[in-house]
């Protein structure tokens, strides 16, 4: 690279700038005038001139190196001295100026690099020196403003931010895919072997299995001694349906004191008396629950023995 500009280009950062090349599938297109860039606007083809080999971008004192394959007509303008010199189209930093990637070059007589880079390159890759306002590029202004995400009157430092932003991002993920295929090495330290995990799962699985029985086993026993539970066939019923089902029968029965005791309060038949006229056991009780009576009309039928 050379010529001037708001931008930089260190020894650091070109070592970055040929690692996300090489991550890239496909080599650096070289083209005639910047075409690739105009071909949106006046529909003529980008024929490529030459190829940067994408792995081959190395720094030297005076800049970044890159080996070309041009193609035989680019050959040819090129001894005829028809064409001498390269502009290439990278997108930087607009606030530290440095540059973040190269896209393409162009193959022409009148360096971008060395005047302004061209008006729409710099609509499109965000280098914050042109005015995104410009009446002719009303149109591209409006379609790349749909693209990013921004409102209709959106301003020029706003578009450029926001490209600078996904310029950025595309960078940092190139990198990282770069250091990847280079070799890089997760942290184990932040990984266990499948084996230990599953083994864990399973261990984990049969805890949950056998705190969620004891805790079902625990409201079966509380629900036939509290009779919520009428007896044993409800339980072994209750029992596989789970503890959840388990659980809402119990939140909704009703607790039956008939079923918390004998019925004469551990006496023999024919001992039980009324302790005072006029009042039931909790046995008569839920007799009179059962069979939908009042406790005066029980005693209308089973007068209170003196």
């Amino acid at each position: 690279m050379i010529g001037s500009g708001p931008w930089f280009l260190n020894e650091a950062g070109a070592k970055v700038i040929a690692q996300r090349a090489a991550a890239r599938s496909t080599d650096l297109v070289i083209d005639y005038e910047h075409q690739t860039l105009e071909a949106p606007r006046n529909g003529m083809p980008a024929p490529a001139s030459g190829w940067i080999d994408r792995t081959s971008l190395e720094w030297r004192e005076d800049g970044l190196y890159g080996r070309v394959k041009w193609t035989a007509a680019a050959q040819a303008a090129i001894d005829a001295d028809e064409y001498r010199y390269l502009s290439p189209v990278f997108p930087y930093d607009a606030e530290t100026g440095e540059v973040l990637d190269i896209l393409h070059v162009g193959l022409t007589n009148n360096p971008a690099i060395d005047t302004a880079i061209p008006a729409l390159a710099a609509a499109r890759m965000g280098d914050g020196t042109y005015d995104l306002t410009h009446e002719e590029d009303t149109v591209d202004r409006e379609e790349l403003i749909k693209l990013l995400g921004l409102s209709a009157d959106a301003t020029a430092e706003q578009i450029t931010a926001a490209i600078n932003a996904l310029v950025k991002a595309k960078a940092e993920s190139e990198q990282a895919i770069a250091a990847a295929r280079a070799g890089a090495k997760p942290d184990m330290s932040q990984f266990v072997p499948l084996a230990v995990y599953q083994e864990q799962g399973q261990q984990l699985a049969a805890l949950r299995a056998s705190a969620g029985e004891s805790e079902l086993d625990k409201l079966l026993d509380e629900g036939l001694k509290d009779g919520r539970i009428p007896g044993k066939a409800t339980a072994d019923w209750l029992k596989p349906q789970g503890l959840a089902v388990c659980r809402a029968y119990l939140e909704g029965a009703q607790p039956i004191a008939a079923l918390r005791g004998t019925q004469t309060d551990g006496k023999k038949p024919g001992e039980e008396t009324k302790a005072k006229q006029g009042q039931l056991s909790d046995a008569e009780l839920a007799v009179c629950r059962s069979m939908g009576l009042s406790p005066e009309e029980y005693l209308k039928h089973n007068p209170v023995e003196e």
